[in-house]
């Protein structure tokens, strides 16, 4: 039976350790093997529950940590012994883990539960159910490893239940080909990753957190070896977290399923990397020269992905733009050392990234699955749950107070102004565009007249309580979720008070950047121009597109040179098509016309082509008559007494 760590806390029985990821596992099993044995809402329930179960105990151990807050390991067994290399399978229970493990059951449960509605009618809701279950219990083994090892079995978990979810429809070619992208690209960050725990074992001669820690915290600031590794483990988060090169993968993602989508974007997979970053960030810490690109990569990302926005029509591919450019926001925050800032909007951004994408579902939904906006307008009337949800999850994206986003956000760029004013610069020109590009969203789908079809238009209606119950639940969350940290002029901070222990060593190595703080009224300024940034962008979008009536131009339209440049999404696909995929192509293709078929074909059939001309010959021996016969035994006598003759 597992045991607790020396001097660990015992909060419970070790069994509830194991169930958390153990429930969405038999989830899994049971929709796999039971899928065209059981019921949609068979499935549903089953699925639904064992994340609920999980839930549920996360939520139990986390209102026990509050009790005493002391980070504890829960020892499962005894993994991999090798030599003096010792990786035993255990959980790490701290700030971190439980409030991540409550971040993905708890939006999870919403997101299955919605499923119940949305795939009611799909053939395969068992196998989508299975693989939603399986994605869970991966990020939940990737939150809960006390170490590198554990940690990468729930990243390469993810990885593959997203492919599987990408391309669940597989009937269609694109959705296959958007899987293999998001697979492909997700290998190169994670080929970073594993060389990035390679030299974490060679240096530290571990993989466990607390170990690697310990003796990392006792190394010089800016030591080689520390930059190494955390300039490969950020191409891992690159990979996984959808930034700059690697970000391409996540916008094509949409091709799965809705609900998957939310999954993925909200509470999963794009957050691994923020996970792992602020997991290791002690060796971050040690090294300057990678947080200054951490903080570069991501406020271009949220710039580049915000402005690639502005033009997109399908209702899915802003969201997912959306998503690129808000974990920019979250790298720039781990870039600048605002560590508990990262995480805080990792968690705001769940509440109302997720609303917005099951929003975008229940449009759909009722849209008979059209996802142009183009085609949409005027749906406020008939979607009234949903039109107010989703205007919820605007407001808060966009930063305006007293929504969760504002909170986060804010200190985001509280961050950055102290940091670097030209990164603060970026984050609130970022900040404009979002507020413009969400509420252009907005009002060219629920607001104007209805431009789709007579046959769309009478099938527009609401969708099942199965799904707007989570979005008003979600709603309400992305309404209140950003008091749990709010600014220190308006109260204390209470999520960055809870967070603190898990930068200890940080604080001792770098305590400049933890003690220090800006005047209130430096504050006040900040967030006055954070607000009138989001305004303004709404503003913008609204006269645009309401007060004007200004409509998207058709697909075969003549464009601007930069609106063009944005919606072909600076042709950042051509371009990696154009280097990367063609020249390989060519390269296998040279491959297999010349190397395959000509030398090792040509070399396997000479061989056959040799043994069958042998065979042809040796017949001539084997005819079956008797004067044949005679004939050889005598040329064999003659032959072995010439043999004689020539000896004497």
């Amino acid at each position: 039976m597992a045991e607790l760590a020396p001097l660990a806390v015992y909060p419970g029985s070790p069994l509830l350790y194991i169930l958390i990821p153990l429930l969405p596992f038999l989830g899994f099993l049971i929709n796999g093997l039971l899928n065209r044995r059981i019921s949609g809402t068979t499935a549903g329930m089953i699925g639904s529950a064992t994340v609920l179960g999980s839930f549920a105990i996360s939520l139990t151990l986390f209102l026990r940590f509050l009790g005493n807050p002391v980070p504890y390991t829960v020892h499962l067994f005894d993994w991999i012994s090798v030599g003096s290399m010792e990786i035993p399978f255990a959980y790490q229970i701290d700030q971190l883990s439980l409030i991540m493990l409550l971040l993905v059951t708890g939006v999870g449960f919403l997101i299955h539960v919605y499923s119940t509605g949305y795939m009611h009618h799909d053939e395969n809701v068992g196998k989508f159910f299975s693989f939603l279950n399986l994605f869970v219990f991966s990020m939940l083994v990737l939150v809960l490893g006390s170490n590198y090892v554990i940690l990468f079995i729930g990243w390469e978990g993810v990885g593959l239940c997203s492919y599987l979810l990408i391309g669940f429809w597989n009937k269609n070619h694109n959705y296959n080909n958007a899987a293999k992208k998001a697979f492909i690209i997700n290998r190169i960050g994670d080929l970073g990753f594993l060389l990035g725990i390679f030299l974490i074992y060679f240096t530290f001669d571990s993989v466990q957190y607390g170990e690697v820690f310990q003796k990392a915290s006792q190394l010089q600031i800016g030591a080689g070896v520390v930059t190494a590794i955390t300039l490969l483990l950020f191409v891992g988060a690159m990979g996984k977290s959808a930034q700059l090169p690697l970000y391409t993968w996540l916008p094509d993602a949409m091709a799965g399923p809705t609900p998957v989508s939310a999954l993925i974007h909200a509470a999963t997979m794009v957050t691994a990397g923020i996970y792992m970053v602020l997991r290791s960030n002690v060796l971050y810490t040690l090294s300057p020269d990678t947080l200054d690109v951490v903080a570069w990569v991501g406020a271009l990302t949220a710039l580049f992905a915000a402005t690639i926005g502005l033009a997109q029509n399908d209702i899915k591919k802003v969201l997912a733009y959306s998503t690129v450019s808000q974990l920019g926001y979250m790298f720039l925050a781990l870039g600048v050392m605002g560590y508990s800032s990262s995480l805080f909007h990792v968690l705001t951004h769940a509440f109302f990234k997720a609303l917005m994408f099951l929003g975008a579902g229940s449009v759909i939904h009722a849209m008979s699955n059209e996802q142009d906006i183009r085609n949409m307008g005027g749906l406020r009337k008939a979607l009234p749950i949903t039109f107010l949800t989703f205007l919820i999850g605007c407001i808060a994206i966009s930063g305006i107070p007293p929504f969760s986003g504002f909170f986060s956000k804010d200190e985001i760029l509280a961050h950055a102004y102290e940091h670097n004013k030209v990164l603060w610069g970026i984050g609130l020109l970022t900040a404009f565009l979002t507020a413009f590009y969400m509420f252009r969203l907005l009002f060219l789908t629920f607001f104007g007249e209805f431009r789709g079809t007579e046959e769309q238009k009478h099938h527009l209606h609401e969708s099942p309580a199965s799904m707007t119950i989570p979005l008003v639940i979600l709603a309400a969350l992305s309404a209140i979720g950003g008091f749990m940290n709010a600014p220190l002029v308006l109260g204390r901070g209470y999520l960055a008070d809870f967070l603190a222990p898990l930068f200890t060593y940080s604080r001792q190595l770098n305590p400049t950047a933890f003690n220090h703080q800006i005047d209130h009224s430096t504050e006040y300024m900040l967030i006055g121009l954070s607000v009138a940034a989001g305004v303004l962008g709404i503003a913008l979008a609204y006269v645009l597109y309401v007060a004007k009536r200004t409509r998207p131009v058709a697909e075969e339209a003549e464009r601007g040179a930069f609106e063009k440049l944005v919606y072909h999404k600076y042709y950042v696909d051509e371009l990696y098509n154009a280097l990367f995929v063609k020249p390989s192509m060519f390269l296998s293709r040279g491959l297999h016309d010349i190397v395959e078929k000509r030398v090792v074909d040509g070399a396997v059939n000479g061989v056959g082509r040799g043994v069958m001309g042998g065979s042809q010959l040796l017949r001539y021996l084997q005819t079956g008559k008797v004067e044949t016969y005679l004939l050889l035994i005598v040329l064999g006598v003659v032959v072995v007494l010439a043999l004689n003759f020539i000896r004497l």
